[in-house]
């Protein structure tokens, strides 16, 4: 199974154009969507996830027309917005036997075995009686992929899923997405570089609407090697070295900035080679766009 989208674009009332001509070949499997905040991420799953129209273009998942029929699409979806909110007042294990119902479980027993599966499978099962108001951030996200896993979904959407969780809970986020993803379409849209280059076999980078590059988050970084050098310097410097070089990322680094510059050559000798990383490639791809607007 492989979403497909084509031409993809969407502009919003207040003139804002948010997808421009998005194309994407989307497999089986863990799929990163990387960009800035405001690049489009959230429009995209949007409307994937059929809560809003497309100006143009078509979306494929399989044999179905996602934008002509939503609610067969609707059936095969998971999603975990990123803004999530619980009930306060209701326990998990209540919410989830409701949202099974909604979701067309009719069958009691049915209902109480789904339920219970997945508290177990998102490690909430020893606080299913507790209400949702006490859980915390990382719990309340394991109660949203919960919810997005009711009904066996053939696509799931998490949209910046670890953002303000603790390293503990951001771990445990990811192996329960790497379980999810064995099986599954899961569309991971962050911009967290590191949540991508582990938890991905296949990426998109995406800037002011626009997908900028698309590739095997490994293969992206070899496709870089020997041409990202590093310098420190003192940040009163770094507009003149911004003026000179093609830097795409800087560092605080014990008080100086560590800059890290693209080029096919060595810059000058006072720059040595770095090894070349996913957030190499991806500050590459978005330093030039950005620089646009904010010059």
């Amino acid at each position: 199974m492989q979403l497909k989208i084509q031409n993809l674009s969407k502009t919003y009332s207040n003139g804002v154009q948010a997808l421009k001509n998005v194309n994407l070949d989307i497999p089986n499997g863990m799929f990163g969507l990387l960009g800035p905040n405001g690049a489009g991420k959230s429009s995209l799953m949007r409307t994937i996830a059929t809560l809003q129209e497309a100006d143009t273009g078509t979306i494929q998942m399989g044999d179905l027309n996602v934008l002509a029929d939503k609610s067969e699409m609707r059936k095969i979806l998971g999603y975990l917005p990123q803004e999530f909110g619980v009930y306060p007042k209701i326990t998990a294990e209540h919410m989830l036997t409701h949202i099974a119902a909604l979701k067309g479980i009719n069958n009691s027993s049915e209902r109480k075995e789904t339920v219970n599966t997945l508290l177990q499978k998102v490690n909430l099962w020893e606080v299913r009686k507790k209400q949702l108001g006490t859980y915390s951030g990382g719990m309340k996200q394991r109660f949203g992929i919960a919810q997005a896993l009711i009904g066996d979904p053939r696509i799931i959407i998490v949209d910046e899923p670890t953002a303000g969780l603790d390293p503990a809970e951001r771990n445990r986020f990811h192996n329960l997405l790497s379980e999810i993803g064995e099986n599954t379409i899961v569309i991971l849209s962050t911009h967290i570089v590191e949540d991508v280059s582990n938890l991905c076999q296949n990426m998109a980078i995406i800037c002011l609407g626009e997908v900028v590059i698309t590739g095997n988050p490994i293969a992206l970084v070899d496709g870089i090697k020997g041409k990202v050098w590093k310098k420190m310097i003192d940040k009163t410097n770094l507009q003149e070295y911004r003026d000179n070089y093609k830097v795409i990322s800087t560092h605080l680094k014990a008080g100086k900035t560590e800059i890290h510059v693209y080029s096919d050559g060595q810059p000058d000798t006072s720059f040595t080679r770095t090894e070349a990383n996913l957030e190499d490639v991806y500050f590459s791809e978005i330093s030039e766009r950005m620089d646009v607007i904010t010059a």
